[in-house]
């Protein structure tokens, strides 16, 4: 495969995004209390290598449903994003699919050698972005729930790695589940514009969020109080941008306020971190985030 395919093969996979996917592992081991292996740098934990079978687990689950993603979107990408790799003939849909299958297969196998579970849920999750690859994408309302479905899977995955705390945690499932689905609603206007309801439905899911993770930091975290600058620092990154597109409701507006919570699910992670397992994990976690940032500036996000 020559470079240029490579970077196109590469293009397909969202790396900026799979950076936040990331993210979702390290705050599901935050909160399954495992997160001090990484604050100590302990490599001869076996959590330590659990981390990493995870982490493999979910750049593959990603990358991979992305990547589907482009593949059943290719004759409408033909028409409204003919630069993408796959109309632009830089990768061809064929080569593209096996890669895709590929990186789900990967993610999955990586997952089960964590736990029965871990792989129960690496599969599950690898369903979930295959339907709404195919199917759910095309549906007003159940695409953003099974959208949602597929973040929630995933820091559950992160949780996984204590099996006994998935089933007590599940609940947890729902923040992501609902910040996805407000982003996906809110990303149906990037390419015409003109969704004002759904912009306003993703503003009150938004402030949900906050209240939720809030509430959350002070009645189960027991480090509440350090949860309120990356509060902050969220709110900061997601408000503003979405605000401006309710105004203007500007294709491009719109697509710079997805771009900007999808970044953001870092920052939500890191949040999440922060109330389970104190500030310094929480900031390990925001690291991704200038990482992110600077693949968003030679990748697609959306």
């Amino acid at each position: 495969m020559t470079n240029s395919k490579f970077f196109a093969h590469l293009q397909l996979t969202r790396p900026a995004n799979v950076v936040t996917a990331v993210a979702d592992i390290l705050a599901g081991f935050a909160i399954a209390g495992t997160g001090y292996v990484l604050i100590s740098f302990d490599t001869s934990s076996d959590f330590f290598l659990d981390l990493a079978w995870l982490v493999l687990s979910t750049i593959g689950l990603y990358g991979g449903g992305v990547a589907f993603n482009d593949v059943f979107d290719a004759d409408l990408d033909a028409i409204e994003r003919p630069e993408r790799p796959i109309p632009s003939g830089r990768a061809s849909k064929k080569s593209a699919a096996i890669m895709a299958f590929l990186l789900l297969a990967i993610g999955v196998f990586a997952a089960a050698q964590v736990s029965l579970l871990s792989g129960g849920l690496a599969l599950s999750v690898a369903i979930c972005a295959v339907v709404y690859d195919y199917w759910g994408k095309h549906q007003s309302f159940f695409g953003p729930i099974n959208m949602g479905l597929c973040r929630a899977g995933n820091l559950l995955l992160g949780v996984s790695v204590m099996p006994n705390l998935v089933e007590k945690y599940a609940f947890l499932g729902l923040i992501p589940l609902i910040f996805v689905a407000a982003i996906t609603m809110i990303s149906r206007g990037e390419v015409h514009g003109k969704n004002r309801s759904a912009l306003f439905a993703g503003l009150c899911m938004y402030v949900l969020i906050i209240g939720v993770i809030g509430y959350l930091a002070f009645s189960i975290g027991d480090k509440p109080l350090e949860v309120l600058p990356f509060i902050a620092l969220f709110s900061y990154m997601i408000f503003p941008p979405l605000l401006k597109a309710i105004q203007q409701q500007e294709p491009k507006l719109i697509g710079k306020a997805v771009k900007a919570a999808v970044i953001s699910l870092i920052i939500l992670n890191a949040s999440l971190s922060a109330a389970f397992a104190g500030w310094i994990y929480a900031l390990i976690v925001l690291i991704l985030l200038p990482i992110s940032l600077w693949l968003a500036k030679k990748f697609a996000v959306t």
